[in-house]
């Protein structure tokens, strides 16, 4: 069972996360990124199951900037405040939530001998995507889905270290054109598309397809322990 911790980042901001420990030695660790519903029971199973693989997990609460305590279900309601809470989000100065992510792999890294991974989902896949430039000290970056990576603002980022991602050619959010030609302008990120639709991996959505995602964590736990 995780706990409660408290992030400081640079510019003072105390962000909240849920942190699971391996009951077994240390492997590395993973920062956890959040859908647009908070870090939820969804999000915290994730987390402990990479705590069960044998990594440090960290999901920071990446809504603490404009609303604290955010925990939110999978309705049309839900969705309708988590997309309000992401613009807001969104909107905030420069480094923003990025600084909380940074205070994020930078605990990591102190408890996990300096191997740090970020894995991100929906909204929190988008962030990932933006951390492997922005972000110092990760080993490997896995966005699922994440809304925005493959427009064309996003798409010419720089990433600073090996990533892989995940798509599902049945996402309305996310053509499977502009993922091709996202690969096309990132031929060094591995690049995988599933006969899935978007949240694959949460089993509390409509949208969850087991198979796809056991195959994705299957690649990524490979992934993860190749660039550690």
């Amino acid at each position: 069972m995780g706990q409660s911790i408290q992030l400081k980042a640079t510019d003072g901001f105390m962000c909240s996360a849920y942190l699971a420990l391996p009951k077994v030695p240390v492997r590395g660790a993973v920062v956890v990124v959040q859908e647009i519903f908070g870090v939820n029971s969804h999000i915290r199973a994730v987390a402990e199951s990479y705590a069960l693989a044998g990594f440090l997990a960290i999901a920071p609460a990446t809504f603490d900037r404009v609303k604290k305590g955010v925990e939110l279900g999978y309705t049309s309601d839900d969705m309708k405040e988590g997309i309000s809470l992401k613009a807001l989000v969104e909107a905030l100065p420069l480094p923003g939530v990025i600084a909380d992510l940074q205070a994020a792999v930078d605990y990591a890294g102190s408890n996990a001998k300096g191997k740090v991974a970020m894995v991100g989902y929906c909204w929190g896949g988008l962030l990932t995507w933006r951390s492997a430039e922005l972000v110092r000290g990760l080993s490997a970056a896995v966005p699922y889905y994440g809304g925005g990576i493959t427009t064309e603002a996003e798409s010419i980022r720089k990433p600073r270290c090996p990533v892989m991602t995940h798509f599902g050619d049945k996402d309305s959010h996310i053509s499977i054109e502009s993922v091709r030609a996202f690969e096309r302008s990132q031929p060094q990120v591995q690049v995988n598309v599933y006969s899935a639709d978007h949240g694959f991996n949460c089993d509390q959505r409509g949208s969850y397809d087991v198979k796809a995602a056991d195959e994705a964590l299957e690649r990524t736990l490979a992934f993860l322990i190749k660039n550690f």
